[in-house]
């Protein structure tokens, strides 16, 4: 095991080394100049996500795919992942994740402009998007057919994606959801162990060895029962579950900074020196550096926002908008609530609170905390009273809409792949990955979602780029000229996914 761990590291090490960041950092810079720094329609873009446009033609509202897409990016990655991005690259790396964040938001205009734009509808109608239609259909020649190059890159992301969902999505998720439950819920082990007794375990104690099997049977339970019914469904959950969790957590996290307040000047002032100097963090007990912040801070702020990766476009292509620039605007809003707004928070209430309690830090220095999860549950326990409640409720909510919105990404790229006949098995086999997820998928999984992270965005940011150019002329002329009313009324074609 430890030595397919080591193989795990290395080859994380290689897909998230310079080139992957300067393709990552580089894309977002550029799109941000490109786009006409676009950041600055932030106010337009929430203001439009509340907007309904019932007449453009689409499956959900503009909010509801705002709210699938954050359902599927705050998650585990605002929690958790902040705490591993901590230890391995010192509080610095929450620097880099807000950075990435900031401009990452004209990356997530430009991917969900290109998915809109280049979207298609399957036999019932219902409408289809993302990187891999971008791909097929931008380079389509006049005779109609597709370059073969076009054809490789519409594969291969849709080809990441879906086995990207059963780690990020699936078993990553659930696995962060079984931790913090048993971890900090006293009361699990009773009930646990009278549902694992007549399950027919046996044993002195039967929850010792099933309370992450019936948590896991719970967890697949409850997302069946939504996934199943399609993106209408999915996006009606997360319309009332996204908006609740999202704004429940920010609060928590603002009342435990008033706990700190003391510490959030040098907090920030740590973060800052962290970000750009070799200073090691609490005795050494954490990471330092610049490289280790930059890639740490990187991978976490890509795996939290998403941004450059190409999955909320999926979701996005499914909204009723009238043309593609009213519902980028409304995506990027996603990466500032996601990274800007949440994780910040996060990192603020974990090194706040660190540099508080000397027993946080002792615990650090001795080494009994190692993970991200440890980290987080450990920090967030300091605070009295509530701490430890918002930290679970946070995570489970967070963990479960992450789940919803990633089947549905997962479901839309194999249909791409292997048509409508596919999907029943794909949400089957995803389900399975939820289970074994839950019952024992330790930090490793975090590094192979990384991996698979940095697959799909290869082929979605090149395709991103590729396009920038009709991206911008467009973006000048719907949102700068002030014709965002305009309605795009060129025809979407059908896709054969028979």
């Amino acid at each position: 095991m430890d030595a397919f761990v080591d193989i795990v590291n290395s080859i994380d090490a290689f897909v998230w080394g310079i080139p992957m960041l300067v393709i990552l950092l580089g894309s977002h810079v550029f799109l941000t100049f490109r786009t006409g720094i676009i950041q600055r329609k932030l106010g337009t873009g929430i203001k439009l996500s509340v907007t309904k446009d019932p007449d453009a033609p689409g499956d959900i509202s503009q909010f509801g795919a705002l709210c699938t897409a954050l359902s599927a990016t705050i998650g585990t990655g605002n929690i958790v992942g902040v705490g591993t991005a901590i230890l391995a690259g010192g509080p610095g790396a929450v620097l880099w994740m807000w950075l990435t964040g900031v401009f990452g938001i004209a990356t997530k205009y430009s991917e969900t402009f290109a998915a809109v734009k280049y979207r298609v509808k399957d036999h019932n109608g219902n409408m289809l998007g993302g990187a891999m239609y971008a791909w097929q259909r931008a380079f389509t020649r006049k005779d109609g057919t597709t370059p073969w190059w076009a054809r490789l890159g519409a594969v291969l992301f849709a080809l990441f994606a879906a086995i990207a969902a059963f780690g990020i999505g699936a078993a990553v998720q659930a696995s962060a959801m079984t931790s913090v439950i048993t971890t900090n819920v006293d009361a699990i082990p009773d009930w646990i162990g009278a549902i694992a007794g007549w399950l027919g375990a046996t044993g002195p104690n039967p929850a010792d060895g099933a309370a992450e099997a019936v948590i896991g049977l719970l967890i697949v339970a409850l997302v069946a029962a939504v996934t199943f019914g399609g993106v209408k469904v999915i996006s009606r959950v997360c319309e009332k579950l996204v908006p609740f969790m999202a704004f429940a957590y920010t609060i928590g996290c603002i009342i435990i900074l008033a706990f700190n307040w003391a510490y959030i000047w040098p907090a920030l002032c740590l973060i800052v020196e962290c970000a750009f100097t070799p200073r090691a963090a609490f005795g050494g007990a954490v990471g330092s550096g610049l490289m280790l912040a930059l890639q740490f801070g990187c991978a976490r702020g890509l795996f939290s926002n998403e941004s450059g990766l190409g999955s909320a476009p999926i979701v996005a292509s499914a909204a009723s908008t009238r043309n593609p620039a009213r519902q980028a605007l409304v995506s990027m809003t996603g990466t500032f609530w996601d990274t800007v707004v949440v994780c910040a928070l996060t990192g603020l209430v974990l090194i706040s609170t660190m540099l508080g309690n000397a027993d946080l830090q002792t615990a650090l220095e001795a080494g009994s905390i190692a993970a991200g999860a440890e980290l987080t549950s450990a920090a967030f326990a300091e605070i009295p009273v509530i701490g430890t409640p918002i930290l679970v409720i946070g995570m489970i909510l967070f963990a479960y809409s992450t789940i919803l919105g990633w089947s549905y990404y997962g479901n839309r790229c194999i249909t791409y792949l292997f048509g409508k006949k596919a999907i029943k098995p794909y949400q089957l086999l995803y389900l399975v990955m939820i289970f074994l997820g839950a019952i024992g998928v330790g930090d490793v999984v975090w590094t192979i979602s990384d991996i698979t992270n940095a697959l799909m965005a290869i082929p979605n940011i090149i395709v991103v780029l590729l396009l920038s150019t009709m991206i911008a002329r467009e973006t000048k002329h719907y949102v700068y000229e002030g014709n965002l009313d305009e309605v795009d009324d060129e025809p979407i074609p059908q896709f054969d996914d028979k």
